[in-house]
C-alpha cells in the first residue's frame, strides 16, 4: 500500500471541502512508493502470494497463480516482438483471462488498450486504428467482430481465448455449453491467430526481460467520446492510476469505523473491467489491499447474480444505480447475507435518493455515492465512507485533488453558483490520445479538466450536479454521444436528418430518442432501428424514434437539440 501523512490543509476559499474531510484523513497523498503499476503488481503478488486474487464461475486463482500466468503473457508479448509502449488492445468481459491479460501487458511495458466486447466492427475498427494497437486479445464469442476488420487494421497479433481456458477440467464443459448449448460463439476465421492457452505454454517456457517503466509512461488508453462524439483515447499514465489508488485507500480508512476492518477483502465486480471504475476501484484496489475479486462475466443475468451473492461473505461493492435497482427487484435479494458489507460504492451515473434509501433499508449499508471520469482515473470526488447520510451529492474532492467552478468566462464563482465542474489533481489525465486540440480544449494551462458537467459546490465542499454542458447522454453510466448516433443514422438512405437526445428511464438512468425527418415517407420505426443496430454497441441504439417533419435550428443552421429536450 503506498505511504500515507496525516498533514491537514487548513480552510480557506479555495479549498471550503477541508473542514469536511474525516477526521485523520490528509488532504494530500504522500509521494507514490511505486514507479509503475508492474512494481505494485510484483510486490502484492510476493506479499500475498497464498491469497485468492480472482474467482470466476467457481474457479479462483491466487496471486501466486495470477503472477505466474501474467508473466507467462508478458513472456509472449516480449518473444513476439512486442516493446514498451506498444498498444494491446483486451476484448473481453469479467473472466479470469482479463486480469491475466492486463497485468501481462502492463508487465511487458506495453500499454494496455481496453474495448468493449459489444462493440460493432465499425466501432472496433476506429479504436483498433485510433491505438495503433499491434496485438489483440479476444473472447471467442467476439471473434466474428475481430475477423470482420482485422485487415483494415495494423493488428499483428491476434489471440483468441475461450470461456474455459482457466477453468480446469470444468472448463471443457463450460465450453461446450457455451459454443453448442447456448450456442454463444458466432462461426469466425482468424488464420493464424494463437490459442489463449498457447500463450500461456509459450510464454512460461520463455525468457522475460523486466523492462524499465516510469510514471509518466502509458499505462492505459481508455476511450472516450470527451467533449464530441469522436471516440478519443484518454492517455492515463501509471501515474495516473497509482495516484488515484492513494487517494481512494486514504478514503477508504474511515469506512472501518462503521465496522472493523476483516483480514481479507472481498469485493464484487459487476461491473466491466474495461470500464476505467472496476479496473480501478475493484483490479487495482484489490491489488493494493491484497483483496479478493469475485467476477461476475454476466451481471445483467439477476438471477444467476443473486444466486452468486447467496454464495459469498463479501465487503465492498461499487456498482450503478440500475444494478443496484435491478438486484433489490429479484425476490431473492433479501436471502443475501449482508453482514460482512462494509462499504457501497455508486458511480457511473446518478444514485437516485429512493435507490439509496431502499438499499440501505435492505442492506444495512448506505451507498457512498463518487463521481469521476476516464479522464480522471476515474475518481475525483465521493462521499465520506464512515456516513450513514445519502446527500444526494457527488461528495467531497479527494486528497490531493482540487474543484473550481467556473462560469463561461473561465473565473470562478462562488459558493453556490451553477458553473462548470472543472478538476485538477494528479489523477487527470496527460491527454487525449494524439489529439493535442482535444486536449487544449478539455485541460486548460492552469491543469484544470473541463468535465462538461455543470453543479455548484456548497459551504461544506460538496458539489452537487445539475446539469451537464454537453449533450451526452448517459446510459446505465456508459457515455453516448448524440453526434455519433445521428452520423450512423443519416447514412440510411431513407433519411434525411437526426437529431439523439437523452429521455429519462427507470432502468438505464438515460434512453436514446431519436428524431428523424424522413427522405423516404415509407421508413419505419423498426427500419431505422435495424439500421442503428448494424453500427452501434447495444447502449447506444435508440430505443425511442420520433418522426417529424422538421427539426428546430438555429439562425445559422444549426439543430437544437435543447429545443427537443424541452
Amino acid at each position: 500500500m503506498p505511504d500515507t501523512q496525516t498533514d491537514s490543509a487548513p480552510v480557506t476559499a479555495n479549498n471550503p471541502w477541508a473542514a469536511s474531510y474525516p477526521p485523520g484523513v490528509p488532504s494530500t497523498i504522500a509521494p507514490l512508493s511505486y514507479h509503475s503499476i508492474g512494481d505494485l503488481f510484483e510486490q502484492a503478488a510476493g506479499r500475498f502470494a497464498d491469497r485468492p486474487a480472482f474467482t470466476c464461475m467457481g474457479k479462483t486463482i491466487t496471486y501466486a497463480d495470477l503472477s505466474r500466468q501474467s508473466l507467462a503473457v508478458a513472456t509472449w508479448l516480449q518473444a513476439n516482438g512486442l516493446k514498451k509502449g506498444d498498444r494491446v488492445a483486451v476484448m473481453m468481459p469479467n473472466i479470469l483471462q482479463n486480469p491475466v491479460t492486463v497485468f501481462g501487458i502492463l508487465r511487458a511495458g506495453c500499454t494496455v488498450v481496453n474495448v468493449n466486447p459489444l462493440y460493432t466492427p465499425r466501432e472496433l475498427e476506429h479504436q483498433l486504428n485510433d491505438s495503433g494497437a499491434k496485438a489483440i486479445f479476444v473472447l471467442e464469442n467476439f471473434a466474428h467482430t475481430v475477423e470482420q476488420v482485422r485487415s483494415r487494421t495494423g493488428l499483428q497479433h491476434v489471440v483468441v481465448a475461450s470461456m474455459g481456458d482457466l477453468l480446469g477440467l470444468k472448463g471443457v464443459l463450460v465450453n461446450f455449453v457455451v459454443r453448442k448449448v447456448k450456442k454463444l460463439v458466432p462461426a469466425w476465421s482468424l488464420p493464424g491467430h494463437v490459442p489463449f492457452r498457447s500463450v500461456l505454454s509459450r510464454g512460461a517456457a520463455g525468457t522475460y526481460t523486466r523492462p524499465v517503466v516510469t510514471a509518466s509512461d502509458v499505462a492505459f488508453l481508455q476511450y472516450t467520446g470527451g467533449t464530441t462524439g469522436v471516440s478519443k483515447g484518454a492517455t492515463l499514465t501509471h501515474s495516473n492510476l497509482l495516484s488515484n489508488l492513494a487517494q481512494i485507500e486514504l478514503w477508504l480508512q474511515p469506512a472501518f469505523i462503521r465496522k472493523p476492518r476483516p483480514e481479507h477483502l472481498t469485493f464484487i465486480c459487476a461491473l466491466p473491467l474495461y470500464h476505467i471504475f472496476a479496473l480501478t476501484v475493484n483490479a487495482l484496489m484489490g491489488l493494493s489491499t491484497g483483496g479478493h475479486n469475485v467476477l461476475i462475466p454476466n451481471p445483467r443475468d439477476i438471477p444467476g447474480f443473486v444466486k452468486e451473492l447467496q454464495k459469498l461473505h463479501f465487503h465492498i461493492f461499487p456498482g450503478l444505480n440500475t444494478l443496484f435497482n435491478a438486484l433489490m427487484n429479484n425476490p431473492d435479494f433479501a436471502k443475501i447475507d449482508f453482514s460482512g458489507l462494509i462499504l457501497t460504492l455508486g458511480g457511473g451515473m446518478a444514485v437516485q435518493r429512493p435507490v439509496a434509501e431502499r438499499w440501505k433499508q435492505m442492506t444495512g449499508c448506505p451507498i457512498a455515492e463518487g463521481y469521476g471520469l476516464s479522464e480522471t482515473s476515474p475518481v475525483a470526488t465521493a462521499n465520506r465512507f464512515d456516513s450513514d447520510t445519502f446527500t444526494g451529492t457527488i461528495g467531497l474532492p479527494l486528497p490531493s485533488t482540487e474543484i473550481d467552478i467556473r462560469g463561461e468566462d473561465d473565473r470562478s464563482l462562488p459558493l453556490g453558483e451553477v458553473g462548470e465542474i472543472c478538476i485538477r489533481g494528479p489523477q487527470v489525465m496527460a491527454g487525449y490520445w494524439q489529439r493535442p486540440d482535444e486536449t487544449a480544449r478539455a485541460i486548460g494551462p492552469d491543469g484544470f479538466f473541463r468535465s462538461g458537467d455543470l453543479g455548484y459546490m456548497t459551504p461544506a465542499g460538496y458539489t452537487k450536479i445539475v446539469d451537464r454542458k454537453k449533450d451526452m447522454i448517459l446510459v446505465s453510466g456508459f457515455n453516448v454521444y448524440p453526434n455519433e448516433i445521428e452520423e450512423v443514422a443519416v447514412t440510411h438512405p431513407g433519411i434525411l436528418e437526426a437529431a439523439a437526445i437523452g429521455v429519462p428511464d427507470e432502468h438505464s438512468g438515460e434512453a436514446v430518442k431519436l428524431f428523424v425527418v424522413r427522405r423516404d415517407e415509407s421508413l419505419t420505426e423498426a427500419d431505422v432501428k435495424a439500421h442503428c443496430a448494424e453500427a452501434l454497441t447495444n447502449y447506444k441504439r435508440p430505443k425511442f424514434v420520433e418522426f417529424r417533419t422538421e427539426l428546430p435550428k438555429s439562425n445559422v443552421g444549426k439543430i437544437l437539440r435543447k429545443d427537443l429536450r424541452s
